[in-house]
């Protein structure tokens, strides 16, 4: 079955997607295997071990996790709603952000709080709830075998998604997950020299729709709304 998510992802021409994309070997704008970033310190850590994961969803920020239509529900009904709730948010700062571990995870994440990103995050996962099909049992006995607190377990209920509201935190994936904690802090240290060169302030200017078209394939954008006067 398709499902859709609602990402923050990077303009397809600037700088930050080219990072991304060269972690994970994927460019989610276009839907195309792209070059791993060439550099020695990084190649030498062979990063394409860790990619299949974050390629499958492409360089992001989860908005509003995968799932699947509602029945009767439309993909132009989606697009109808994220375009009207884009037109409802300024552009919204994230201030800098850090190449981090996240468990066993090595993602980019922002170096301080932002509220704002937080209630974009909770209109984008209202304002689709009437859009979205029930979890099947097979996804919910899945997210239910994460060790969860007892609210995330109630979100996957009510939400289909148990890390939202206050579980909620903004990150861009950039590996999948790394047991070996020598080689996660070796190939984090070498996506933070890569990094370097854009630590700036980046900021959402956009909400981006995108598409996977059964669950071996990969996400794909499927359009891309601009904030009010992004």
């Amino acid at each position: 079955m398709t499902r859709y998510a609602i990402y923050f992802v990077p303009p397809p021409a600037s700088a930050l997607a080219a990072f991304g994309a060269g972690a994970i070997g994927y460019d989610v704008a276009i839907g195309c295997a792209v070059p791993l970033h060439d550099d020695a310190a990084f190649r030498a850590l062979a990063p394409e071990r860790y990619t299949e994961s974050p390629a499958r969803y492409g360089f992001h920020a989860t908005l509003r996790a995968p799932f699947e239509l509602a029945p009767g529900a439309s993909e132009a009904d989606l697009e109808a709603v994220v375009a009207a709730l884009a037109r409802d948010f300024e552009p919204v700062d994230l201030g800098r952000l850090a190449v981090t571990g996240l468990g066993n995870f090595v993602a980019l994440t922002p170096t301080g709080t932002s509220p704002p990103v937080d209630r974009l995050a909770a209109a984008c996962l209202e304002q689709t709830e009437p859009l979205r099909a029930p979890l099947s049992a097979a996804d919910r006995a899945r997210r239910l075998a994460s060790h969860l607190t007892p609210r995330q377990q109630a979100s996957i209920d009510r939400w289909g998604y148990p890390y939202v509201f206050e579980d909620f935190r903004f990150h861009m994936t950039l590996t999948g997950s790394i047991a070996d904690a020598g080689l996660r802090a070796g190939i984090a240290s070498a996506l933070v020299a890569l990094y370097s060169e854009l630590d700036q302030p980046h900021a959402i200017d956009a909400l981006t729709i995108c598409r996977q078209p059964a669950r071996d394939q990969r996400f794909r954008v499927l359009s891309r709304h601009p904030l009010a006067n992004g």
